[in-house]
């Protein structure tokens, strides 16, 4: 069975004075996987400025907007349809040997040819007094540890907003044990990695529907590399493994790598901007 999902991302920005130039990029297309099929991609903004369409660094779709008329507000809305397949998170065949799986992890050349997603970056630093937070317990295999892990996080933190942002550090987190999405993600990978687990950041939509948490906008979840199993959802807001209300749209080492919207606006006195998302699915 395939579920057929609505998604209405929308932006608007309106300033002080004129802005006489300005550029963005959208990071907000779905990714084109196995499990997600495009059915409609529309995007458009309310001064009719050209869409460019690129790839970034890490292979994902962006938009590029670059509007050649002066302007006091704009506003941006983005409608995407998909097919995605019902998938099961569990569809893999568990680790049989748990040392050897410790032991591949633990090869240099296994370190290095994963080395971007083990590195640690500002926004995955866990402070010094803190690195053995989270220790994995090798009686258990890798997947049950970061299942593990999953959970501790979620239980760590409490998914509350406006408490931090999107420049908030894990210092800054576990000091407050609140945030969202993106810093409950940030601390799973940094700890993940800690542990010598290849992790990647996710950007993309999450379909509430079964009451899941997430903010008003996109939501955010990590991807692990395991050994002779490959990359798994972890969505530790929830402490659920990602599945069929899961919506990739790109993922990188962190949310900076991921952020929706990057742009350089050239005006003067001061802006407000604001964001949505909402996310709709239908049985097919």
């Amino acid at each position: 069975m395939s579920l057929e999902y609505s998604i209405t991302y929308k932006a608007e920005n309106t300033y002080e004075n004129w802005v006489h130039d300005a550029y963005w990029q959208f990071l907000i297309i779905p990714q084109l996987n196995r499990s997600q099929e495009f059915v409609e991609v529309d995007f458009r903004n309310s001064i009719n400025a050209i869409n460019e369409h690129s790839i970034n660094g890490y292979g994902f779709q962006t938009i590029r907007i670059h509007p050649k008329k002066k302007f006091k507000s704009i506003s941006f809305i983005a409608r995407f349809k998909l097919l995605k397949k019902d998938i099961n998170p569990f569809d893999f065949e568990p680790e049989q040997d748990h040392e050897a799986a410790y032991k591949t992890i633990e090869a240099l050349e296994f370190r290095v040819n994963h080395a971007i997603f083990l590195k640690t970056t500002p926004f995955t630093a866990v402070p010094s007094k803190k690195l053995n937070l989270y220790t994995f317990n090798k009686e258990y295999s890798i997947f049950e540890n970061l299942q593990h892990l999953n959970r501790w996080t979620s239980e760590h933190l409490l998914f509350k907003t406006d408490v931090t942002d999107v420049y908030s550090t894990l210092d800054e987190v576990l000091q407050k044990r609140q945030g969202v999405c993106q810093d409950f993600t940030h601390l799973f990978c940094a700890l993940a990695r800690l542990n010598g687990i290849p992790t990647r950041y996710i950007s993309g939509y999450l379909h509430q529907g079964n009451g899941y948490f997430g903010d008003s906008q996109m939501h955010a979840w990590a991807e692990a590399y395991i050994p002779k199993i490959g990359w798994v959802g972890f969505d530790p807001t929830n402490n659920i493994l990602a599945n069929s209300n899961h919506i990739k749209v790109a993922h990188g080492k962190d949310f900076k790598d991921c952020s929706a919207l990057k742009g350089i606006v050239y005006s003067i006195g001061t802006n407000k901007t604001r964001h949505s998302v909402e996310v709709q699915s239908t049985d097919q």
